[in-house]
């Protein structure tokens, strides 16, 4: 199944998307997941299934981030050609950050350069959808049982600030830094790899397989929820591949997987 987040009528709606004459479309309203639901509660403004939807292309609607993470867990440095680029060491576990859930941006929507500074990065990866509460899962455990789906990041970073504080919070954080979608997918097979691509203006500037890894994801699913847990509706991000670069007003950045989409989003100066 895949689905999408997204305006339907004024109200935010979850839409289930399906290929139909070779392109995607959403064919009907579903139910809003868990987490969704309890951010409504807590905030009025729960919105029910429309009684009457006509299917519309995914293109022509009004897209949302397709989830509502109580935290985004990223993963660093999991690629060994990117650790080569930056001239780092190949780590020997999984290096962990988080962005904060206010750096969510909608396919489609702008990436904004912050006036502190001189150089920001895009940075496409594969996302994890936590679909069940989760806490210290164990080896022999399926790990796909944990997660909902896959969906596809851009993990904007301020590498000058990354590398300036050290500790990088306030690099990877800041408001329209984290683009998600445009949907969420179970139909991956990550036994096999899947590829992933990232575009600038339409440049081919990322590509790699989920098999370069250098945790998989059964891997990092351990090692993240040994350590706290992961609740529906988080993401985790897996890591970039090489070919990261500067962004500029204007660009247009795209990552890719087949079975996913693309998500689209261009840059603007603050």
């Amino acid at each position: 199944m895949k689905y999408c987040r997204f305006v339907h009528d004024g109200q935010v709606q979850y839409g289930a998307v399906e290929e139909r004459g070779g392109r995607p479309q959403i064919v009907s309203l579903i139910d809003a997941p868990e987490e969704d639901l309890r951010y409504r509660a807590e905030h009025g403004s729960a919105s029910p299934l429309s009684a009457k939807f006509e299917a519309i292309p995914l293109s022509a609607a009004d897209l949302l981030a397709p989830v509502t993470p109580s935290k985004i867990v990223c993963v660093g440095r999991n690629y060994r050609e990117h650790v080569a680029e930056l001239g780092n060491e190949i780590p020997a576990e999984p290096l962990l950050f988080f962005k904060p859930p206010s750096s969510l941006q909608r396919p489609g929507g702008e990436v904004v350069l912050p006036a502190l500074s001189e150089r920001v990065d895009f940075e496409g990866e594969l996302a994890l959808v936590i679909g069940r509460r989760t806490r210290n899962l164990r080896p022999e455990e399926d790990w796909r049982e944990v997660l909902r789906g896959f969906t596809l990041a851009n993990d904007i970073s301020a590498r000058d600030l990354q590398k300036k504080d050290v500790q990088w919070a306030r690099a990877k954080g800041f408001d329209t830094f984290c683009p998600v979608g445009p949907v969420v997918s179970d139909e991956l097979d990550l036994d096999v790899g899947v590829n992933l691509s990232t575009r600038v203006n339409g440049e081919l500037r990322q590509q790699a397989s989920t098999n370069d890894l250098i945790f998989s994801v059964p891997f990092l699913l351990r090692h993240i929820s040994a350590a706290f847990t992961l609740e529906p509706g988080d993401l985790v991000l897996t890591g970039t591949p090489s070919g990261v670069g500067p962004l500029k007003p204007g660009d247009r950045v795209e990552v890719s997987i087949a079975g996913i989409g693309v998500l689209a989003n261009t840059v603007e100066a603050e």
